[in-house]
C-alpha cells in the first residue's frame, strides 16, 4: 500500500537539471522574492522585475505565471525516469497503476486540505491540479509519444470548445472573469467562485503540461546523443512558444482559466528552459552553482507543505528579532529585503539538512 513515507534515496544517477528546475520553481514559490520589487516603482528595472514577479491580473503572461506550469511539467518529466526502470525490473503495470492511483488521491486530499476553509472547498492549488494531471499522464505513458501529444492537443481543443459553446446564461463569456464555464464549474463543484478567479477545471487543459513532461522524460531516456536530445527539446519548446503567442493574437492568454494560447506558450517555455538547463548541467557538467536549488528540488512535497502550513511565518517570527536589531537603522525597505533573504535561507537550510541525512519525503 502506497503511503507518505520518509525514505533514503541515492544522490547519484539523477538528471540534475530536473532536480534543479523543480527546486528553482519551488524556491521561487516559497521565497517571496516578489516583495523586493515594487511594480509601481519609478525605476524602470525595479518596476519590470516587480511586474514579472507577480501574476498577470487577467490577460497576459509574466515570468511568475510560469512557476506552476514548469512545476507540473517537471513532475511529468520525473514520471518515466522513476517508473520505467521499475517496469524494466519486472514490476507490473497493474501494481504501478494502483500506486499512482493512491498517490493521486493523496495529492488530491492534501490539495483540498491546504486550499479549503471551514466554509469553502477549493481544488485550485498545485497539489489538487497535479493529482489529476499526474493520473492522466500515467495512463498515457506506455503509448508512443505521438499519441501522448495527440491526447494533450485534444484536451486543449475540447476545453476551448466547451468554453466557447457553454450556453448557461451568465457563464457564456469564455474570456470574461467570473462569467465563463470554469466559474460555473467551480460553483457546481464547491458551491462558490474560487479565490482570485483560478478555476478547478484547469486540471484538464493543464494536463498537457504534465503529458509533455512525460514525453520529455521519455526523450531523455532514449538512446540518442545528448546533443540530439538538447536540440529536439529546445526546438520543440520554441515551437510551443511561437504557437502560444501566435494563438494569443486571437485567444487571450489567460492563466487563471488556462486558455489554449497560455498552455502552448507556458508549456513551450517549460520545455525550452529544461533543454537549456539539461545542456548546461547534464551535458557540459556545470554543476557546482546549481546544487543549492537541486537540493530543494529533491524535497518538493515537503517544502510546499511546510510553506503552506505556515512554515514561512514561523521562520519570520524567529528571524524578526535579530533582523530588526541589526538592520532597523537602514530603513524599512532594507529590513524587508533582509527578512526575505534570511527566511529563504532558513527554508533552504532545512532542505539541505534533510539532503545531508539522505531524507526525502515521498508519497
Amino acid at each position: 500500500m502506497t503511503s507518505i513515507t520518509i525514505s533514503a534515496q541515492s544522490k547519484n544517477n539523477r538528471v540534475l537539471s530536473v532536480d534543479f528546475l523543480r527546486g528553482l520553481t519551488m524556491f521561487l514559490l516559497v521565497s517571496r522574492f516578489g516583495q523586493l520589487f515594487d511594480p509601481s516603482s519609478s525605476k524602470p528595472i525595479v518596476a519590470l522585475l516587480g511586474r514579472q514577479l507577480e501574476h498577470a491580473y487577467w490577460d497576459g503572461l509574466t515570468a511568475w505565471d510560469l512557476v506552476q506550469p514548469v512545476f507540473m511539467f517537471i513532475a511529468g518529466v520525473s514520471m518515466p525516469l522513476s517508473i520505467v526502470p521499475k517496469w524494466n525490473k519486472g514490476v507490473s503495470w497493474k501494481r504501478t497503476f494502483y500506486g499512482v492511483l493512491q498517490r493521486s488521491l493523496i495529492l488530491l486530499l492534501l490539495g483540498w486540505l491546504i486550499g479549503s476553509t471551514a466554509s469553502r472547498s477549493s481544488f485550485t492549488n498545485v497539489l489538487a491540479q497535479l493529482s489529476v494531471t499526474y493520473f492522466i499522464s500515467f495512463l498515457l505513458m506506455r503509448f508512443a509519444i505521438r499519441w501522448q501529444l495527440l491526447v494533450s492537443l485534444l484536451l486543449i481543443i475540447i476545453t476551448d470548445v466547451i468554453y466557447r459553446t457553454f450556453g448557461v446564461p451568465g457563464f457564456d463569456q469564455p474570456f470574461t472573469a467570473d462569467h465563463n464555464f470554469g466559474s460555473w464549474f467551480d460553483i457546481f463543484l464547491t458551491g462558490g467562485l474560487s479565490e482570485d478567479r483560478w478555476v478547478a477545471f484547469n486540471a484538464v487543459p493543464t494536463a498537457a503540461h504534465t503529458i509533455w513532461g512525460v514525453a520529455t522524460g521519455l526523450v531523455l531516456m532514449k538512446d540518442w546523443t545528448q546533443k540530439k536530445k538538447t536540440l529536439v527539446l529546445f526546438f520543440a519548446g520554441i515551437a510551443g512558444i511561437i504557437a502560444g503567442y501566435s494563438l494569443g493574437m486571437y485567444i487571450p492568454m489567460i492563466k487563471r482559466t488556462c486558455t489554449s494560447s497560455f498552455i502552448f506558450a507556458s508549456g513551450g517555455w517549460a520545455v525550452a528552459i529544461l533543454a537549456v538547463c539539461y545542456y548546461v548541467m547534464d551535458v557540459i557538467k556545470l554543476k557546482r552553482w546549481v546544487l543549492p536549488f537541486a537540493i530543494v528540488g529533491m524535497n518538493p512535497l515537503f517544502i510546499y507543505l511546510f510553506w503552506h502550513s505556515g512554515g514561512a511565518r514561523v521562520m519570520e517570527s524567529l528571524a524578526e528579532p535579530v533582523v530588526y536589531r541589526l538592520f532597523a537603522w537602514s530603513g524599512q525597505m532594507a529590513v524587508n529585503a533582509v527578512m526575505v533573504l534570511v527566511v529563504a535561507f532558513m527554508m533552504w537550510y532545512i532542505c539541505y539538512f534533510m539532503y545531508r541525512r539522505n531524507i526525502f519525503i515521498r508519497i
